[in-house]
């Protein structure tokens, strides 16, 4: 059975099952259970030792499968399970039954990222008929797309298990071109407790609107400082880190001292060591100069920043064997950066060699109608059948 053979057998398999996925209303709000049980058992019956790993909740779950040997220095084909929601999105047809139409599937996450996720589980069977020397592993994660929360549990599962594979291909929509940096993202939330009072006596209150404002202020100023901490060879766009204060919402009325003020904000590092900085200026200026002015007036005053999600980013290396196994696949003579998060930082951060490549368009993610053309989950199959020579 040749891969050439096997690429223009198992595409239609790959649309079949791909339906069978969009299927799974796999929304971040939503339970993943069903679908990673579906996928389970392709991968079983396939020959893949295959393990599901549950969050605490009991209702979410990773999938982690090997084809091949259980030792370090695999190749890791990795995809997230969840999608973004439908609701208030025009769509043309059922959002969660896929249609194939000129050439064009349509339908939740058939790009991002279910279409790369079927044409690897679609190939399962191959890569398994081959009995492999270098382990192939499978995984599928939850919420992705609310802060890549499974990635970091799945990141510490194989911590546990002590195993550690070499390479790792994500499989998020890049047209297949071959990714190799993107920025992190981190999200947050800081609140401000003070202590209300009649606007005409600001002195025996705590205004909390106003220290926000101040911290605001400190953002501003650690956003113009990052500017200068931009790495000389940097080719992100920009090239430093960035910081954005999302909103700012606090008090009641014009003659009433705000005892609540909230700041939603984030930044994007193009390195750790930035990331490390801002968050040690911000926690000394509220642990030095905004909180013992607000508890000398009064002592419950407070200032908590939740962590809504902090995914580190992609850095760029020079030596990159995910890079170079997945150009020598797909033909291509370089890599790009781009601006849009993965879970690519992750696996990085585990000292795997990392690429994001997959079939589809950022452009049709996330959006009414999304669509992935019948052209790159053929590509990908391509692709993937490729990579069999890297196993044997």
């Amino acid at each position: 059975m040749t891969i050439m053979t096997v690429s223009k057998t198992l595409l239609e398999e790959a649309k079949a099952l791909l339906g069978e996925l969009i299927a799974f209303e796999t929304v971040s709000s939503a339970s993943n259970l069903d679908m990673i049980a579906h996928l389970a058992r392709h991968l079983q019956e396939s020959g893949a030792d295959v393990e599901i790993l549950h969050d605490e909740t009991g209702t979410k779950a990773n999938l982690f499968a090997t084809i091949g040997p259980r030792k370090d220095g695999g190749i890791v084909l990795s995809g997230h399970s969840d999608v973004v929601p439908v609701l208030d999105q025009d769509w043309t047809s059922d959002p969660f039954r896929m249609e194939e139409r000129d050439g064009k599937l349509y339908g939740r996450g058939t790009c991002d990222m279910k279409g790369f996720i079927a044409a690897a589980v679609a190939m399962a069977p191959f890569y398994a008929a081959l009995n492999p020397t270098r382990p192939i592993h499978f995984a599928f994660t939850y919420d992705e797309e609310v802060g890549c929360f499974g990635g970091q549990a799945l990141a510490n599962s194989l911590k546990e298990l002590g195993l550690k594979p070499a390479v790792a291909i994500v499989g998020e929509p890049t047209s297949m071109r071959i990714i190799e940096g993107h920025k992190g993202c981190y999200e947050y939330t800081t609140r401000f407790t003070g202590l209300e009072g009649h606007g005409s006596g600001p002195e025996r209150g705590v205004n909390a609107v106003e220290y926000a404002v101040r911290y605001v202020s400190k953002l501003l100023e650690l956003k113009s400082e990052l500017q200068a901490r931009a790495p000389k060879e940097s080719r992100f766009d920009p090239p430093w880190t960035t910081i954005n204060t999302g909103s700012l919402v606090g008090g009641v009325a014009h003659n009433v001292i705000p005892g609540k003020a909230q700041i939603e904000w984030e930044m994007r590092p193009v390195q750790r060591s930035d990331a490390d900085h801002v968050k040690s200026v911000l926690a000394a200026f509220c642990d030095e100069e905004l909180l013992p002015q607000m508890r000398a007036v009064c002592p419950d005053a407070g200032i908590e920043t939740e962590i809504i999600g902090e995914v580190d980013g992609l850095e760029p290396v020079d030596q990159n064997e995910a890079r170079d196994i997945v150009m020598e696949l797909t033909g291509a003579n370089g890599a790009d950066l781009v601006p849009f998060g993965t879970e690519a930082g992750i696996f990085q951060g585990l000292g795997m060699n990392v690429v994001v490549c997959g079939p589809g368009s950022i452009e049709q993610a996330h959006k009414p109608d999304e669509f992935l053309e019948v052209e790159q989950l053929s590509q990908c199959l391509a692709m993937l059948g490729r990579l069999s020579h890297k196993l044997v």
